[in-house]
């Protein structure tokens, strides 16, 4: 069966095991989490007796390990992680992955009694194709994708953990936490971690809270500083880029997200020209959807040929810097100053 991975959590909460679950998708510290508590309700692990971590280079023992009992123990948890098992190759016999895919889905369907009274198998991937193991697990077993969290999911959670600490998190607040900190929920949940040790039961978390102690992504801080570029704040613009220089950013990590910040921007101006779908111009996520205005206001502040030049600038510099003809902070700051000035 497919199920949410919200219904999931609640399933896992009581304790309940399925004999085989696939576990997918791009939300991994969801992902993991469940796993986790998968192996925690599954009791003692003893590795290589009754808990078995199989890899793409060890794919071919599955078989021999579903075979093999559990010496002394009544059940044997079997982890196929990453294995990239559940991708369309070619039809091929000779194949040597399409023929594991057909003698472990064939397994599967001829073993289900068994593997119920002796195994817990869980597959892990990131991506998966609908191919024919996928839906024999669908029908002996449990499948739950673990896409990225929207907006309100990562904000409803982050209330959740304040909420059991005894913390208050406005919704503005923990979705200024997101802008800050970015949508990597581990990410998130460090910083809100941090937050709440600094507040205290029963108090209330700031915004100069969130501003004072959390960790301010990249992403965030090219905002910023294009903010200040745009607004012909240019002394205060380069004073972010020295913040970031300082704070041991490598300069060519800054100039590839600046390269890439402005060529949104660009897309931006183009897709609203065209009337196009912005969210789906910038490639967003569901939780990144909230950006989509942000990119909107902050495009107003430059002509369509500036950002097109800018892109243009960031190129060659990359080319002369790695020539050695130019050093490249001082090459970044001469484009800013040049051309965010005008």
């Amino acid at each position: 069966m497919i199920i949410s991975f919200e219904n999931l959590e609640k399933e896992l909460k009581t304790g309940k095991l399925d004999n085989i679950y696939l576990l997918y998708g791009e939300e991994t510290f969801l992902l993991e989490t469940a796993l986790k508590r998968i192996k925690k309700n599954f009791g003692e692990l003893l590795q290589g007796i009754n808990y078995i971590v199989i890899e793409e280079s060890t794919l071919d023992e599955l078989i021999s390990d579903l075979q093999t009992p559990a010496f002394g123990y009544e059940k044997k948890l079997i982890l196929v992680k990453n294995a990239n098992l559940f991708k369309k190759e070619s039809k091929k016999k000779t194949n040597h992955i399409v023929e594991l895919q057909e003698k472990i889905n064939q397994y599967l369907l001829e073993n289900k009694e068994e593997i119920e009274q002796t195994i817990i198998l869980v597959f892990v991937e990131e991506t998966i194709d609908k191919i024919e193991l996928y839906k024999t697990i669908e029908k002996v077993g449990t499948v739950c994708q673990y896409e990225k969290l929207t907006l309100p999911q990562i904000v409803k959670r982050l209330k959740a953990i304040s909420e059991a600490y005894h913390v208050k998190l406005s919704d503005d607040l923990a979705k200024y936490l997101i802008e800050i900190s970015g949508t990597n929920m581990q990410d998130l949940i460090n910083e809100l971690r941090k937050l709440i040790e600094y507040i205290g039961e029963n108090g209330t978390i700031t915004k100069e809270a969130v501003e004072q102690l959390t960790t301010k992504q990249i992403d965030y801080i090219i905002f910023d500083l294009t903010d200040n570029l745009g607004n012909k704040k240019i002394e205060q613009g380069i004073e972010v880029l020295h913040g970031l220089i300082k704070n041991k950013e490598p300069v060519q990590k800054i100039l590839i997200t600046l390269y890439n910040h402005f060529k949104k921007l660009y897309m931006t101006k183009l897709a609203i020209k065209e009337n196009a779908n912005l969210a789906e111009s910038l490639n967003l996520k569901p939780n990144q959807l909230f950006l989509t205005s942000k990119y909107k206001k902050q495009a107003e502040l430059f002509e369509e040929r500036t950002l097109r030049t800018l892109l243009d600038e960031f190129i060659e510099l990359d080319r002369n810097s790695k020539n050695g003809n130019i050093d490249l902070n001082i090459g970044l700051e001469a484009i800013l100053c040049e051309y965010c000035s005008k």
